[in-house]
């Protein structure tokens, strides 16, 4: 699944991204790390929201982080080394699907903390992309409302002035 993921467009052949595992008894250590980080960042919480926060990444046997890092380069932008990162996580989802998985691409509040990221053993100077949890899945996954296409394009009519 990781060389699928890592089968993207990457002007300049950077690789300006990187994949963390989280498997095993860690998923559970950094649930309880992120439960004691939300109760410092929020205060006291319900025991749902504690218990929410333990399982974060219990939920499945396997979830790994994409992580975009800044290279520096002066002919390739920033943002074009971060989309470069969202495509290896978007081959990362279509792979452990197209093996059968169930998987889920998500990020959440400690994805932009800095002491969040430090849990996850991600560094002040990388961006979390997403996490992708990988396992399977008992029954129909839920659809979201998705947009209607035909107001996602157009078709060309010149320059556009100012």
């Amino acid at each position: 699944m990781i060389r699928i993921a890592s089968r993207v467009p990457d002007h300049g052949r950077l690789a300006p991204w990187r994949f963390i595992l989280y498997r095993g008894d860690v998923r559970r250590e950094i649930g309880a790390k992120l439960a004691d980080l939300a109760v410092k960042l929020e205060g006291p919480l319900p025991e749902s929201r504690l218990e929410k926060e333990r399982t974060r990444f219990s939920r499945a046997p396997l979830v790994i982080g994409v992580v975009s890092i800044v290279r520096e380069n002066t002919s390739i932008p920033q943002w074009e080394m971060f989309l470069s990162g969202g495509a290896a996580a978007m081959n990362l989802l279509h792979a452990a699907n197209a093996l059968g998985y169930g998987a889920n691409w998500i990020s959440n509040w400690y994805s932009d903390s800095n002491e969040g990221k430090a849990i996850l053993g991600i560094g002040r100077n990388e961006r979390v992309i997403g996490f992708v949890h990988i396992g399977t899945f008992a029954g129909d996954a839920p659809e979201r409302p998705r947009p209607d296409v035909s107001n996602l394009y157009a078709d060309y009519s010149g320059p556009v002035e100012g």
